[in-house]
């Protein structure tokens, strides 16, 4: 087992803290970014451009979040900016079009075998009818879309709540689309896979007849471990095969980065001026 793989929660431009982070790391460590490399924090650019330059040099990978594909929007010119979109600094740099192909060919999903624990990593969550090899097959179908030349004729597409419920006879941007809601927004959800987009607080928030995901009792995945981010308001999870990496660093919280080898825990401060909403 490597005891040199980290993963690493939801980044979001905190370049200040990241640094920090990795410098706690082992020399040799290699780091797997769980999703929103950027927006919200005070640098995305600079983040963006540590991580392209890690990634490139075998040092890191980079899996994509909702944020992610909101600064790929944006560069496609299909959504306007958020009150809180910090992301201007890479749509007025100079290596703008190279940071943008680079984020467009970075997975949705990735799993390392037996020598890393049969570990599962996504942004958000998974749907309890997926197995790890029909997650795996489905976010390669959205980033073979990403990866196309007409990618942004998919990106026009991506937006909405429907479908909320997965049908593997799905076909058009409706898959695509449920996919992607699937690996990069998914918090709570029915034990028959119905999904919620518009609760984000903890547990306790659950709507009637919902759970968090990975507290589906059948769910196909259950017996392998996942890793995640995305959900700031649960704060870190350590349960039996559920690691929630998305500690608030842009909010004021932690950067924590999870040993795939050893289960160890290292973390660095969040920003000093958290944006707040």
């Amino acid at each position: 087992m490597n005891n040199h793989i980290y993963a690493i929660g939801d980044v979001q431009g905190c370049y200040a803290p990241l640094q920090q982070l990795i410098a706690k790391l082992p020399n040799k460590a290699k780091i797997i970014c769980v999703g929103d490399l950027v927006n919200r924090g005070p640098d995305s650019l600079k983040t963006l451009r540590l991580l392209k330059k890690l990634q490139e040099a075998g040092r890191a990978e980079c899996i994509l979040g909702n944020h992610d594909l909101h600064l790929l929007a944006r560069d496609a010119n299909i959504r306007g900016p958020k009150s809180l979109d910090t992301i201007d600094d890479i749509l007025q740099a100079r290596d703008r079009k190279e940071l943008i192909h680079w984020l467009r060919h970075r997975p949705l999903a990735l799993f390392s075998g037996k020598e890393n624990g049969n570990t599962l990593i996504v942004h958000a969550g998974v749907l309890p009818q997926w197995s790890v090899g029909k997650t795996l097959e489905l976010a390669h179908e959205v980033e073979q879309a990403l990866r196309s030349k007409n990618y942004k004729t998919h990106l026009v597409e991506m937006y909405g709540n429907q479908p909320n419920t997965w049908h593997d006879k799905l076909k058009g941007s409706e898959r695509l689309r449920a996919i992607i809601n699937t690996l990069t927004r998914l918090r709570f959800c029915t034990a028959q896979g119905v999904m919620d987009f518009e609760t984000k607080e903890g547990l306790a928030s659950a709507p009637k007849g919902y759970m968090p995901w990975f507290k589906v009792p059948q769910r196909k995945t259950k017996d392998t471990r996942i890793i995640f981010g995305h959900w700031s308001t649960l704060g870190l999870v350590k349960e039996k095969n559920v690691i929630g990496l998305d500690t608030g660093c842009v909010w004021g919280g932690q950067l924590t980065a999870y040993s795939l080898g050893t289960g160890k825990m290292i973390q660095a401060p969040g920003i000093t001026s958290p944006v707040r909403l």
